[in-house]
């Protein structure tokens, strides 16, 4: 028997630090980019001005924690968006199709058809 046992952490030995992708380091690299770029600029002595210097750091932080179950709150965003903005389109065909069945599929396609035009 040739089976080889693939660890529960494969996937993590091929990401940053075990934890990170390269475009998740690049996006909070870029958020800590654009808040020193703000410290520097701002009046950071009004405490208005400092959080929204940090807020960037902030924002892009939250989007790369890990979370369980996923890898990162960045998927899970992307997942849910993917998940109500794609076209589903579910065939059914189990224990209750038959010929009877296929007339109703042919005047929905026929129904299909002339709403389109």
């Amino acid at each position: 028997m040739n089976g080889f046992l693939i660890p529960a952490n494969a996937k993590r030995g091929t990401l940053i630090f075990n934890i990170f992708r390269p475009v998740d380091l690049i996006i909070f690299g870029s958020g800590i980019a654009i808040s020193i770029v703000l410290l520097l600029v701002l009046n950071t002595s009004d405490i208005i001005m400092a959080i929204l210097a940090i807020l960037p750091v902030c924002i892009t932080g939250l989007l790369v924690f890990p979370i369980p179950n996923y890898q990162n709150v960045l998927c899970v965003l992307m997942n849910i968006y993917n998940f109500y903005s794609e076209r589903r389109r579910y065939a059914w065909k189990g224990w209750c199709f038959r010929e009877q069945f296929r007339e109703y599929e042919a005047a929905e396609k026929s129904k299909a058809a002339s709403a389109k035009k």
